[in-house]
């Protein structure tokens, strides 16, 4: 058991002044608000935050794709993440996922959500479990709390039942797909979260997502998809099914608080109040969807519904959810041509997205509890209130003042499950995950792909 304190602190109630937070077996046992606290308390806590979808392989193809002109497009983007998978076995993956959950600490995320489709190790056929295991070293090494949701690929679009020659070690059939599931959680136990994923409506049939909602439902799991993301996603769903891929979910599945939209940019006005409405979640990747050229989520008529969103990095040409939550406005600010869209709760942007977010990506990543409460897993990030993002701001625009003004993050220590993972912005092992990535990077020899 152990104690910390906070001058400020972020509960679920709003904030809070002089704060003693008790930390137990991974666990906050009691929040406590006092007349003081000690001189050397923490400046500001804020609850950890989740990233609700990532792949962590594509983190070393961060700026290798910013060539081409004319046609180029998330589809021609595909065949360079196709290469790069291609050439990673599981020791060069567990040395990119450690440099990644390195930097998302660094940056606040507490926890991640591993959409994590690249199943085969390089030259080798089989689903030996390999490539989990080293997201799982990985996370385990860094202190990133993992949700593993591995995901269902079983062909390459909608007419096509067929995966490509590129897609061959994505690929899975649905009885291979729930064996992998088994393995894992055996060989994990509890000490690995799962959740469930189907790639998308055009890479699973209808049966195999069918089969995964019932599972989803069996284990009490989030399930992941994506969907919607390009309109020629939305062009092959509807010459496919007669209905747009969100549409089509909507009417044939009973879509609820378990299933997580990730993107679901393109939405008609039905689409989008019915989502709402159903208590999904829309897990959204602004810097990825804005590189890739996705499109705009219709984010403040969503919001105004009632919707519940979540962030990713998904790609993780960002690697920070200020700027996730800062590049989600203002892709609706230049959409719309007005200001603080997002602002539809309290009437601060940033403080609606960051609270938006806490719920939608706990709920995304099936962990109980809300924020610094008791029972709530031990997850927060210190602030630096000296920082100059952060100066003279108080209660009612310091969230805003976090996503809207700093350069970097004023991030100054991480605690995960009652440990410390990042001291001073750094984490606690950098040096020796870096110069690993630096050498795996270099033995991969990527330079050549530009």
């Amino acid at each position: 058991m152990s104690e910390l304190f906070a001058r400020k602190a972020l509960l679920s109630q709003g904030w809070a002044n002089n704060v003693r937070i008790v930390t137990d077996a991974g666990l906050i046992a009691s929040v406590e608000r006092l007349d003081r606290v000690p001189e050397d308390a923490h400046a500001i806590v804020v609850p950890g935050i989740v990233n609700a979808h990532s792949h962590a392989f594509q983190r070393a193809l961060a700026g290798r794709a910013e060539h081409g002109q004319g046609e180029d497009s998330f589809w021609t983007w595909r065949h360079l993440m196709y290469a790069l998978a291609a050439r990673l076995d599981a020791d060069a993956l567990e040395a990119i996922a450690r440099q990644l959950y390195a930097e998302m600490l660094g940056a606040g995320y507490t926890s991640v959500v591993e959409f994590h489709y690249l199943h085969r190790e390089r030259d080798k056929g089989k689903l030996d479990g390999a490539m989990t295991e080293a997201l799982a070293r990985a996370a385990s090494a860094t202190g990133m709390r993992l949700i593993y949701a591995p995901v269902l690929y079983e062909r390459a679009d909608f007419a096509s039942p067929d995966p490509t020659p590129e897609q061959a070690r994505f690929a899975m059939t649905l009885n291979e797909y729930f064996e992998h599931v088994a393995r894992i959680r055996d060989h994990f136990g509890a000490s690995l979260e799962i959740a469930l994923a189907a790639h998308s409506l055009r890479a699973v049939t209808p049966e195999s997502l069918s089969e995964l909602a019932k599972r989803s439902r069996s284990m009490d799991c989030p399930l992941h998809i994506h969907v919607a993301e390009q309109q020629r996603e939305v062009d092959g769903c509807l010459a496919a099914t007669g209905a747009r891929p969100v549409q089509w979910l909507l009417e044939e599945h009973d879509v609820n608080e378990r299933w997580n939209l990730v993107h679901a940019t393109h939405l008609d006005a039905g689409e989008c109040e019915q989502l709402a409405a159903s208590g999904a979640v829309v897990v959204l990747c602004p810097s990825t969807e804005g590189n890739l050229g996705d499109g705009l989520f219709p984010l403040e008529d969503y919001l105004r519904h009632g919707g519940a969103i979540a962030i990713g990095s998904d790609s993780h040409v960002t690697i920070n959810p200020f700027e996730e939550f800062r590049w989600l406005e203002y892709g609706q600010r230049l959409s719309t041509h007005r200001r603080n869209v997002a602002a539809v709760s309290t009437g601060h942007t940033g403080h609606d997205l960051f609270t938006a977010a806490q719920i939608g990506g706990r709920s995304a990543a099936g962990i109980g509890g809300q924020g610094l409460e008791p029972g709530a897993a031990a997850d927060l990030v210190v602030l630096d209130d000296g920082h100059p993002a952060l100066l003279g701001h108080g209660p009612a625009t310091l969230l805003d003042a976090l996503v809207f003004s700093a350069q970097g993050t004023p991030v100054e220590q991480v605690m995960v499950e009652g440990e410390w993972c990042v001291f001073g912005g750094l984490h606690r092992d950098q040096e020796s995950i870096r110069e690993r990535y630096a050498a795996t990077i270099h033995s991969l020899d990527l330079a050549r792909e530009a």
